[in-house]
C-alpha cells in the first residue's frame, strides 16, 4: 500500500485539464452543472410553389402527406440529435411538439419545433433538428412535383432554462407569441 499515491480532487481536475485542453474538439464538460429546465423553440420555413402547395392543401400529393409525415421526421430528428451532431450531448427529451404553418400567399409552409428537458445543458441544437428533419421530408415528399424549392431562415426563437435564463432572437417573435413574451 506505501506504493499509493492520494490525489486531490482539484489537482486531478487541473491534470485532465492540462492534457486535453490543447485538443481541437472537445465536448463540453457539464460534469459540474446542476440539471434545470431546459426549453427551446426553433423554426424555418419552406417555399414550395403553388402546384406543390395547392396539393398538399388538398392532400393530392403522389408520396403522402408532407406534413404529417414532417411532424413525425420531426421527432425522429430530434432523438437523434446527438448522434448526428459530433459534440452534442445525449440528452433525456421530456417534450417534442411541432406545428407546421401553411402561408396561401407566398406558398410556404413554416415549421415550428418546441423541445424541452431537465438536463444540464440546453436542448437548441435538438430543436433546430427538429426543424431540419421536417423541412427536408417535405422537399423529398415534393421535390417529386417540383424540383425548385428552397429552405429559408432556420433559428432559434427561444431559449430558456440554465445559467442565462431566457433568450429571445433579437431579430423578432412571430406574431402568436408577441403576446407572450
Amino acid at each position: 500500500m506505501e506504493s499509493l499515491k492520494v490525489i486531490n480532487k482539484e489537482k486531478l481536475k487541473d491534470w485532465a485539464k492540462e492534457i486535453f485542453k490543447k485538443n481541437t474538439f472537445n465536448m463540453i464538460d457539464v460534469s459540474s452543472k446542476k440539471e434545470t429546465f431546459r426549453r427551446a423553440l426553433a423554426s424555418g420555413k419552406i417555399y414550395v410553389g403553388k402546384e406543390v402547395f395547392n396539393l398538399i392543401k388538398n392532400k393530392g400529393m403522389p408520396k403522402g402527406d408532407p406534413i404529417t409525415l414532417a411532424e413525425v421526421s420531426a421527432v425522429l430528428g430530434v432523438k437523434k440529435t446527438s448522434e448526428l451532431i459530433p459534440l452534442c450531448h445525449p440528452l433525456p427529451i421530456d417534450h417534442i411538439a411541432t406545428k407546421i404553418v401553411m402561408h396561401d400567399e407566398e406558398a410556404s409552409l413554416e415549421v415550428f419545433c418546441v423541445v424541452s428537458a431537465v438536463a444540464k445543458t440546453g436542448v437548441e441544437m435538438e430543436a433546430i433538428m427538429g426543424v431540419n428533419t421536417a423541412l427536408i421530408t417535405i422537399y423529398d415528399l415534393s421535390k417529386i412535383v417540383n424540383p425548385h424549392l428552397r429552405i429559408d431562415n432556420v433559428k432559434l426563437l427561444i431559449k430558456e432554462g440554465g445559467k442565462s435564463g431566457l433568450w429571445t432572437n433579437p431579430d423578432g417573435l412571430p406574431e402568436f407569441l408577441k403576446d407572450i413574451f
